[in-house]
């Protein structure tokens, strides 16, 4: 595909493609650190006047991106299956600080569609991770759509550097110099970063969930400042004098203290514009529920309605657009962790560790979604399921809403019971 098989990756980031995906994340960030399409509006005439008009932020898309990773992350994930391949796991996450890192994931997930992770070990033969910037990111997919490498790129001081991740090796290059030149190159036991995408209809990876919401957001701001440049505006109003003034010499410049004496039939007021709030204020509820509706979170997390003793049932109806986008991300996620945990046993194995394949099939993820819940309720239900024999310990210890580590947790219940 490229003539200079040397410089290949050069090349491939330099597509049009390529720097079209880069040019949206950049857009994106730019977007969530304030720079939003309102404030390019232009200055106007009003009354032989040039006035700046309002320019009204709402950081709405922070708050829902967040809502959609807290849901799903702000509970670590659980690890089931084999004792000892979870416990053997559980100490790479917790040395690794991969509850973090999986936020983290799903944070970038949301924002730009995609996010690559990169497995190794460091100096003190711990394993570690480290997520590649997506603006930083050009994966590279073959004509059968097979992820066959990857490309991060970056410019530090105009000086340009690439590192090429192979299936089994990586290399750093630079153009420090005015040539590009290999710098070194390090084998990579883990094999290439993993790819975290969401769903998208066109090319290999994924959407930002902010391109669903953008639309509705510039239009809320517009509509929200056009609606304060009228009203103080119309407030201001035309003084409008009928008929003849009995005594003083014109209107006053100040009427605010004063006053005026009129002749008979004559009449004075303040001509304006009538503010019709009941529609803007039928406008900007219908793009609010517009917005909740499409970024599926539900209007009670936003305070858009009152609630008051929900039964737990009334409180998965309220959130069940929240579990729909939270199973959806859940599913992405577990896509990349299945291929993550291919690469940490891998190596685990350097480090002589190793597991039957039938005590690694056993591996699991358990995601616990952030939804309120009537936590006695659910307790109660689980006391009658125990009394009638209806569910085993370790189900209940699963769906107890007080615990977070299902395992850690059997084993101090098989400990107090052997002290007994």
């Amino acid at each position: 595909m490229y003539e200079n098989e040397n410089q290949w990756f050069v090349e491939e980031v330099n597509t049009v493609s390529n720097q079209q995906r880069i040019n949206d994340v950049l857009n994106i960030k730019e977007y969530l650190s304030g720079k939003h399409n309102i404030l390019k509006k232009p200055s106007y005439n009003y009354n032989g006047q040039v006035y700046e008009p309002r320019k009204i932020i709402l950081q709405y898309a922070k708050t829902i991106l967040n809502f959609s990773v807290g849901y799903v992350m702000a509970n670590p994930i659980t690890l089931t299956g084999d004792k000892n391949v979870t416990d053997a796991f559980k100490r790479v996450y917790k040395r690794g600080k991969y509850n973090q890192i999986d936020y983290d994931i799903l944070d970038k997930m949301t924002k730009y569609g995609y996010v690559a992770e990169y497995i190794y070990l460091d100096n003190d033969k711990q394993i570690k991770s480290k997520l590649l910037d997506p603006a930083d990111c050009y994966p590279v997919f073959d004509h059968h759509n097979e992820y066959t490498a990857l490309i991060e790129h970056y410019c530090v001081d105009n000086v340009s550097y690439y590192n090429v991740y192979h299936p089994d090796r990586v290399e750093q290059y630079t153009d420090e110099g005015g040539t590009i030149r290999l710098i070194r190159s390090y084998h990579s036991p883990a094999g290439l970063p993993v790819l975290y995408h969401n769903q998208c209809e066109i090319g290999n990876l994924g959407r930002s969930d902010l391109l669903d919401i953008l639309p509705i957001l510039d239009n809320m701001e517009d509509l929200l400042s056009k609606a304060v440049d009228g009203y103080y505006h119309h407030i201001s109003g035309i003084p409008v004098l009928k008929g003849q003034q009995l005594k003083g010499d014109g209107l006053p410049k100040d009427i605010i203290g004063g006053g005026i004496v009129l002749d008979d039939n004559a009449d004075f007021f303040f001509a304006n514009n009538e503010f019709d709030h009941q529609a803007f204020e039928t406008l900007y509820k219908t793009l609010t529920s517009a917005l909740l509706d499409i970024a599926n979170v539900p209007a009670v997390s936003m305070s858009k309605t009152d609630v008051s003793n929900l039964s737990e049932v009334s409180i998965r109806l309220l959130f069940s657009l929240a579990d729909m986008k939270g199973a959806l991300n859940s599913k992405f996620l577990r896509e990349g962790m299945e291929q993550r945990f291919d690469k940490l046993r891998k190596l685990l194995e350097y480090k002589g560790s190793t597991f039957t394949d039938e005590g690694f099939d056993t591996l699991g993820i358990v995601f616990q979604f952030a939804r309120p819940s009537n936590d006695k309720e659910i307790v109660d239900n689980l006391q009658v399921l125990k009394d009638i024999g209806g569910m085993s310990l370790e189900s209940i210890v699963e769906r107890n809403p007080y615990v977070t580590d299902v395992q850690g947790e059997m084993e101090r219940i098989r400990s107090m019971s052997n002290e007994e």
